[in-house]
């Protein structure tokens, strides 16, 4: 058995049941930042050092791949299907966003971006490691099945 695969085995047979509302409230968070960000794109835009910007045809590129992962990651992240995926496609967004838009805001705001960036961050680098949990839509139509 390859590390890979003892991970997610570990993770399959460690994940306490309470932790899947937080995954459900983590997709609906990002689904909410999702649906956001197209209005909130230029604000985005001008916050970008300008050595960053690869011209307009990147910029809209880069705004349609994180409206979208944030939209099919957190639908997927609701309904405990390709958890790990979804993660993945989510982590270089947040990754971008601590290191290139809220790095240089005041830290001590209420609610700070930075903060929540790195909340987010690390809770999806816990569901990377521990995975779907046991309540998902895979385990109820299988369960559905089995009857």
């Amino acid at each position: 058995m390859n590390l890979l695969h003892r991970v997610e085995h570990w993770g399959d047979r460690h994940h306490p049941g309470w932790t899947d509302i937080i995954r459900i409230a983590l997709g609906i968070f990002l689904c909410f930042r999702g649906l956001q960000f197209p209005m909130n794109m230029s604000t985005l835009l001008a916050e970008l050092p300008p050595s960053l910007s690869g011209g307009p045809f990147a910029l809209i590129v880069l705004g349609h791949y994180i409206f979208v992962a944030h939209l099919l990651g957190g639908i997927l992240l609701i309904f405990g299907m390709y958890t790990r995926i979804a993660c993945l496609i989510q982590i270089p967004i947040l990754l971008g966003a601590i290191i290139f838009v809220n790095w240089n805001k005041d830290l001590f705001r209420p609610f700070p971006e930075l903060i929540v960036s790195l909340i987010v961050l690390m809770l999806l680098f816990y569901f990377l490691i521990t995975g779907n949990g046991k309540y998902t839509l895979e385990t109820i139509t299988g369960k559905e099945k089995e009857r």
